[in-house]
């Protein structure tokens, strides 16, 4: 596990499963130290290798590294976001194309697909050390505009900050009192055998 790794009781896994997954989880305090470009190219091979639907990978990361880019995305964000994300020294807009590029219709799996991107990209954070924490908190058109992508044609389906967890007591009281791993529903509450 990375060194950084959060102590969670409650983060119990009921049957064996590699630690990288209870691991895993999106914390708000962030370090602003910019992630060297080898670790982005990183998590971005990561997501390269999720598997899709027709192997259409219909995933587009747009990064915002820069201090203008992240301004850009940062005013996408919802107010409450905004407050803790401004410290990721990553911020990623996650965009899936609504059509398949083949044949013009419709990608009803496109939303699924870059899910699995994502994840992707979560799990290799964690591997390198870094949190990525994925935010569902933004103006689609203000995030389309930002990306410079065309509604018609895309949706960005989340806004994602990443970088070193950083100090709790950077974030504002209610914020600070979020700061931990959240827990699971029991592994018994969603599955059903057919």
């Amino acid at each position: 596990m990375p060194p950084d790794s959060v102590p969670a009781p409650a983060r119990r896994a009921e049957a064996e499963v590699d630690p990288i997954f209870p691991d895993r989880w999106s914390p708000r305090a962030f370090q602003p130290d910019p992630i060297p470009e080898p670790q982005i190219r990183s998590l971005l091979e990561a997501a390269r290798w999720a598997p899709s639907c027709y192997n259409e990978q219909p995933w587009l990361f747009c990064l915002a590294a820069t201090p203008d880019a992240r301004e850009r995305v940062l005013a996408a964000l919802v107010e409450r976001n905004r407050l803790w994300a401004r410290r990721a020294p990553l911020l990623i807009l996650l965009a899936a194309r609504r059509t398949f590029t083949a044949t013009g219709k419709l990608n009803r799996h496109a939303g699924f697909d870059a899910g699995a991107a994502w994840l992707s990209l979560a799990l290799q954070a964690r591997r390198l050390g870094l949190h990525a924490h994925a935010m569902a908190g933004f103006n689609q058109d203000r995030a389309l505009a930002a990306a410079g992508l065309d509604r018609t044609d895309w949706d960005i389906l989340a806004a994602i900050a990443v970088g070193r967890h950083g100090d709790p007591a950077d974030l504002p009281d209610d914020l600070r009192a979020l700061e931990t791993p959240n827990t699971r529903k029991p592994l018994a509450d969603i599955i059903r055998w057919l």
